[in-house]
């Protein structure tokens, strides 16, 4: 009896380990690059949000709009040379995008060569009617956006238009943005003009671009505080995972040496609004994070 049920236990634990191997175990794509893992899946993506499609008693009316930059690399090659499929994510392109249409500001958008924006499709929220219907309503422009390039180089300067730019998050913000010589342009051109700056999860080490031409001590963030996706946070994602391998990079580490405080611990709901940089945490952070610009918008606008 006793050996019939160290038999059944043994079994079990076997049973057990192998389950958890297969489902912390990243999927592999077509492309040989990896999405994270059905259990990552599980813990750090939803089928909804928690959009509350918030009213703008007085939205505006004019022509002011935000320019988004957005990714168009996909493959993300982590420290141990497989790759990572990632993209912008789709809940934090979108959820602000729905709060700023609300609050009357149309969004143009952009990648560094006028490339489609890659999005990790993996994260969707599939049963959220409003994610999906505007996903539908920019289809257009994610397959077919203007050329970051093109707009720094012919129009950027004449450009009256924009009260904003806005950097969603997902790894993506991390492959050619940081190191992009128009969006160092970009940034610096909306910091003298007096513009928002729009950044969410990882979408601030985009802001890495602002140093390309400056040292520590000239960074326009410096002594800035944000809310971003936590350093650490990224170092746990081979443990479930959610990346195939370890970070190539760290961003955070980055922008502390340049003198920027990142305030929250957790890949949570935070946002924070500092001067006119408004950054929120993580993917939980997105709807509050779009209020929090839409409204900041308005208010200027007043």
């Amino acid at each position: 009896m006793i050996k019939k049920i160290l038999i059944g236990l043994v079994s079990f634990i076997i049973l057990a380990f192998i389950t958890i191997y297969i489902t912390t175990r990243p999927t592999s794509t077509e492309d040989g690059a990896y999405i994270p893992s059905p259990f990552a899946l599980k813990l750090a993506t939803s089928s909804t949000t928690d959009f509350d499609n918030t009213i703008y008693e007085n939205p505006h009316t004019g022509n002011k709009k935000v320019l988004m930059v957005c990714t168009e690399e996909r493959n993300m090659t982590m420290a141990n040379g497989k790759k990572f499929s990632t993209g912008n994510h789709p809940v934090e392109m979108l959820l602000p995008a729905l709060h700023l249409k609300n609050a009357g500001f149309d969004v143009d958008i952009v990648t560094p060569t006028g490339k489609p924006v890659k999005v990790e499709m993996w994260a969707m929220p599939d049963e959220d009617e409003n994610v999906k219907a505007i996903y539908a309503e920019f289809k257009k422009q994610i397959d077919n956006p203007r050329s970051l390039s093109d707009f720094v180089q012919n129009s950027m300067n004449d450009s009256t238009d924009y009260l904003a730019v806005f950097i969603p998050g997902g790894h993506g913000a991390m492959l050619g943005l940081p190191e992009n010589k128009d969006l160092n342009k970009l940034i610096h051109w909306s910091h003298d003009n007096d513009m928002f700056m729009l950044a969410i999860c990882h979408g601030p080490a985009a802001l890495l671009a602002a140093s390309l031409d400056s040292d520590k001590d000239s960074f326009i963030y410096k002594g800035y505080k944000i809310a971003s996706f936590p350093d650490a946070v990224d170092a746990q994602g081979p443990m479930i995972g959610y990346t195939p391998g370890s970070m190539p990079w760290i961003y955070g580490e980055r922008l502390n040496k340049l003198g920027v405080t990142i305030i929250n611990q957790e890949a949570d709901n935070t946002t924070h609004i500092d001067r006119k940089l408004i950054t929120g945490a993580s993917p939980q952070a997105a709807n509050d994070f779009g209020k929090l610009a839409a409204h900041a918008l308005l208010k200027e606008l007043k």
